[in-house]
């Protein structure tokens, strides 16, 4: 199987609700429309990209990155490499990449959340496929390159930090847990 085929096996199994319907939709349009590059930064009209939300349900807090190109408070996530066999499999990687936590384990049930979001060009749209990771107990975390801060905040001071996107995100992985 190939990381497209995960792609569009993730999306079509994907439990959605509200808005999600209309928006796995667009991203399985997407993916139609784009065989050979919906999931890389050659794509120009837009690509797949896969994050996840690192948790520490234990503590009531999230681990959000201070990302450095953006300047916003973000969860860990980005681009897929050829390496990745699926989308979890990239989610993983960049949380682990980006938070510097070894043994983080996606929360079960596939994605937690899409959101497709405008970005600076060339490429203008991320479909970014939202996972969930939780961390292990006395986690530590480590910044990495990418990062301008890495930092934990416990669930009620994530909106005063980071965009609607993440308080979206942070709702529907406390909801799934």
């Amino acid at each position: 199987m190939t990381l497209h085929d995960d792609a569009v096996l993730v999306l079509k199994t994907y439990e959605v609700r509200g808005e999600q319907v209309e928006l796995r939709q667009a991203y399985l349009d997407h993916v139609a429309a784009h065989p050979d590059d919906a999931l890389w930064k050659s794509c120009t009209d837009g690509h797949l990209t896969a994050s996840a939300l690192v948790i520490d349900p234990s503590r009531g807090r999230v681990l959000l990155t201070l990302h450095k190109k953006l300047q916003m408070w973000l969860q860990m996530g980005g681009h897929c490499e050829p390496g990745d066999v699926t989308l979890a499999d990239a989610a993983l990687r960049e949380a682990t990449e980006e938070s510097g936590i070894p043994g983080l384990t996606l929360l079960a049930g596939g994605p937690v959340r899409l959101d497709l979001h405008a970005i600076p060009g060339p490429c203008t749209r991320h479909f970014d496929t939202q996972y969930a990771a939780l961390a292990p107990a006395d986690a530590v975390a480590a910044i990495s390159d990418e990062s301008l801060d890495l930092r934990w905040f416990p669930y009620d001071q994530v909106a005063d930090v980071a965009d609607d996107s993440v308080v979206r995100l942070v709702e529907a992985t406390r909801a799934r847990l």
